[in-house]
């Protein structure tokens, strides 16, 4: 166990930051980040309460923003629910082991988390639970650790209690409107009016510029990748030599198969000379041909196998692949993609679009790039393909595939990423409004 002597100058100092945060945002990450340096812990999870009391994952720690779809934090966020049950001292921390959660969850502790967890309550003075904090690390949480923490938090749920009294109740507002009442009328007649002026609906993802015409580059065999003859990104004509499987193995089995057939063959005339008077040799006769024809077989297998090491471009493009020194000297199986060989001149943007986020699309829609590289100039593109069925994106988030062909003439090359602004059918104002709360109405009571 570490030494737990209070580090007063650490404790105040940290008080002292927590006073001066701007706001809530910089709060949660004081409190992720840095409560580390008066009590150790490997990884720190902060919640707020939102409007109507519910915790709301705020900060990670050592993360700079926290997505709430990501397995991690759906199951982090599983876990804050299940602990929020009502207890004897709500403002008392809690030392967590995997024991300590619902069955169902005890399998992502393993994979999450190391072995001990504390829950922290972020309690005000009058009681009201603002959030919580839960830390985790590899020791055992002592009873030094406990007393700090809970004074430091004290100070922290002070902090964000103020932040949330900065900001006028809804009747304080109303009681601010009731002396205007007589223009609220007619600012709510052009409010429902404009409810229904018709806009384009569109939806911001991650995007990335591909060839839409481009052929993977497989193992044709099992073996070891031993030299690369085109450098990444290199344009390669039709016929020229791309990359070598190591031929030691097979060329071995080549000689091998070659002695084999001798011996076969020696067999099978020895046999056939002696057929002529011996009626057992005529019997073997026919079984030593066919091991004959077996080791023909097996000889022009391994030859063939030997032709299919050097592998060439099939047509001019581009080789795309990584580091060289990732591929070279690593086992590979038969079919395993290892390269692509696209045409420069056929380029289209690959969007991923969030479940949560998607929109109907229809072959045709106009989209938007805007690359990091260039974020002035954005590219034009047309929606060619979209994917029915959501899978995980690169980033670990369910997301629907969507497909568009560039229409720009800013060159551009294979592997540039940004955002792309994709767009849908007109739609009324209230229904761009609305859309995302009725979605999750719907999800959460099934109207």
């Amino acid at each position: 166990m570490t030494d737990l002597a209070l580090n007063w100058s650490v404790l105040v100092g940290l008080q002292q930051r927590a006073l001066e945060a701007a706001d809530a945002n910089e709060l949660a990450f004081l409190i992720a980040n840095e409560t580390w340096h008066l009590v150790p812990y490997r990884q720190a999870v902060v919640f707020f309460n939102d409007t109507f009391g519910r915790p709301r994952l705020k900060v990670v720690s050592a993360l700079v923003s926290a997505i709430e779809s990501t397995p991690f934090t759906l199951w982090v966020g599983q876990v804050c629910g299940a602990l929020g049950a009502p207890t004897a001292d709500p403002a008392a921390a809690r030392v967590l082991t995997a024991r300590d959660l619902p069955a169902p969850l005890r399998e992502g502790w393993a994979e999450w988390w190391p072995p001990y967890a504390l829950y922290q309550p972020l309690m005000t003075a009058a009681g009201r639970r603002l959030g919580v904090v839960i830390y985790a690390r590899d020791e055992s949480w002592g009873e030094a650790d406990l007393s700090v923490l809970q004074l430091l938090h004290q100070q922290y749920a002070h902090c964000l209690a103020a932040f949330k009294r900065s900001r006028p109740t809804l009747a304080e507002r109303w009681q601010a409107l009731r002396g205007r009442s007589w223009w609220l009328g007619l600012l709510g007649l052009i409010l429902v009016g404009a409810m229904f002026i018709p806009v384009r609906v569109s939806v911001l993802a991650p995007a990335e510029i591909i060839a839409l015409k481009a052929e993977v580059v497989a193992a044709p065999a099992d073996g070891v990748v031993q030299h690369f003859h085109a450098l990444p990104n290199q344009a390669v004509t039709q016929g020229q030599l791309l990359f070598s499987l190591d031929d030691t193995t097979l060329r071995n089995r080549l000689d091998i198969a070659r002695e084999a057939l001798e011996v076969a063959l020696t067999d099978a005339l020895t046999a056939q000379q002696k057929a002529f008077d011996n009626a057992q040799s005529k019997a073997e006769l026919a079984s030593l041909q066919g091991l004959v024809r077996e080791k023909q077989a097996e000889l022009e297998y391994v030859n063939e196998l030997l032709s299919r090491v050097d592998v060439v471009a099939a047509h001019d493009g581009v080789f795309i692949y990584g580091d060289p020194n990732d591929w070279i000297g690593k086992p590979v199986v038969t079919g395993e993609r290892i390269a692509q060989l696209a045409e420069p001149g056929d380029l289209g943007v690959l969007v991923w679009v969030p479940v949560d986020d998607a929109i109907a699309l229809q072959a045709g829609a106009a989209m938007r790039v805007y690359l990091q590289v260039s974020p002035l100039q954005p590219l034009t593109a047309e929606l060619i393909q979209t994917s029915y069925q959501a899978i995980l994106s690169p980033q670990g988030v369910a997301s629907y595939r969507i497909r568009g062909r560039l229409e720009s003439k800013t060159p551009v090359h294979i592997g540039l990423r940004g955002v792309a602004k994709v767009y849908g059918d007109p739609q009324p104002l209230i229904y761009l409004i609305m859309r995302r709360p009725l979605g999750v109405l719907r999800q959460r009571i099934g109207l």
